[in-house]
């Protein structure tokens, strides 16, 4: 049996729990997962060999250890402490952001002037920002979460399957928008004044499955006081558990993913779908749910679709169309797909 470790000291504890999932009772590999106390603290306890480590603990631990192969989930903090894992390790990294990995330093030098630049500076001062490039150039495989990203150079590494969910009988249409309630990297605007404008009978209940605050809280408050009596909207001032984030998508009809076609991250361009994932894919494979993008996003996944411009009549479609998750996204063929990548990984 070969031994992984898997590293997660900052961010995208979802992944790290979904990667748990799928792993759990496999009989080709062990894996020791080494997390930050703020990402242990996000993830269920699922009986799996979990070890607290921060930056400065672990290169002694991964010294105490053979391992066949090293995987950072995330490389957006302690940038020296992980270029000095990847040139001593067979290591893979999980890429969130295409651009930010190959940007210059000079690109990196200048974004520390343009946002949030006191952390940026103790970014570059104290963990290396300027050899965030090296840490993915030395790595010796680059990983996606999302296959259409995937390249020569990048492996799509699938962890996402559908769970077994009860279908749950009721008489509204429950619309799902999942995500931090901010225009940043949604255009909520343009959900709002969708459902402000929805000409139906039929009762609609749209969920916005996020934290809402400044003004886009003060949005809802006054949408919500203007809508015919067969529209509802249900949202959240605080962030939201995990519990209550699994009970409305399981209840769920449809997700709704109004995605910016561009963000930010280090102040460098991104762009979804092409340079980057969004979350919202992987949310409709975990809970079997069909999801509208906006036109611009490039997909071929069958239950991805370009929002329509009749969406009350398309929100019916999708809620009485079948989709083949149960069939194609079963745990057991997510982790048969997971152990053929991690075996070509650790051939080396």
């Amino acid at each position: 049996m070969k031994k992984i470790a898997y590293i997660e000291l900052d961010n995208h504890a979802e992944v790290a729990q979904d990667f748990m999932a799928v792993m759990k009772d496999s009989y080709k590999f062990h894996v020791d997962y080494y997390l930050s106390e703020k990402i242990k603290g996000q993830l269920r306890d699922d009986g799996q060999e979990i070890f607290l480590s921060d930056s400065s603990m672990i290169l002694d631990q991964l010294k105490q250890k053979k391992y066949d192969l090293i995987i950072i989930g995330t490389v957006h903090r302690y940038f020296s402490t992980f270029q000095e894992i990847v040139k001593k390790y067979n290591s893979a990294v999980i890429v969130h952001n295409i651009n930010f990995m190959n940007s210059l330093p000079l690109d990196l030098l200048k974004s520390i002037l343009k946002e949030d630049i006191l952390y940026r500076i103790k970014l570059f001062w104290k963990e290396g920002l300027s050899v965030a490039p090296e840490v993915y150039k030395h790595a010796k495989h680059l990983l996606v979460l999302d296959e259409s990203l995937s390249s020569d150079r990048l492996t799509f590494l699938p962890v996402f399957y559908t769970g077994k969910f009860e279908n749950q009988s009721k008489q509204e249409s429950v619309i799902v928008i999942p995500g931090g309630v901010s225009q940043k990297r949604r255009d909520y605007s343009h959900v709002f004044n969708t459902i402000k404008n929805l000409k139906t009978d039929e009762p609609f209940n749209f969920v916005f499955l996020g934290k809402a605050k400044g003004t886009e809280l003060e949005q809802l408050k006054k949408l919500s006081s203007d809508l015919p009596q067969n529209i509802s909207i249900t949202w959240f001032s605080e962030r939201v558990s995990q519990d209550d984030f699994e009970q409305w998508m399981q209840q769920a009809d449809v997700l709704w993913c109004p995605i910016q076609q561009e963000t930010e991250f280090f102040s460098g361009k991104e762009i979804y779908g092409k340079t980057k994932m969004t979350g919202n894919s992987g949310d409709a494979i975990k809970y079997g749910k069909p999801a509208i993008f906006p036109v611009n996003y490039p997909s071929a996944s069958d239950f991805i679709i370009p929002e329509d411009k009749n969406i009350p009549k398309q929100f019916k479609t999708l809620r009485n169309t079948p989709f083949p998750f149960q069939e194609k996204y079963t745990k057991a063929a997510v982790q048969e797909q997971m152990e053929k990548v991690l075996q070509n990984l650790t051939a080396i």
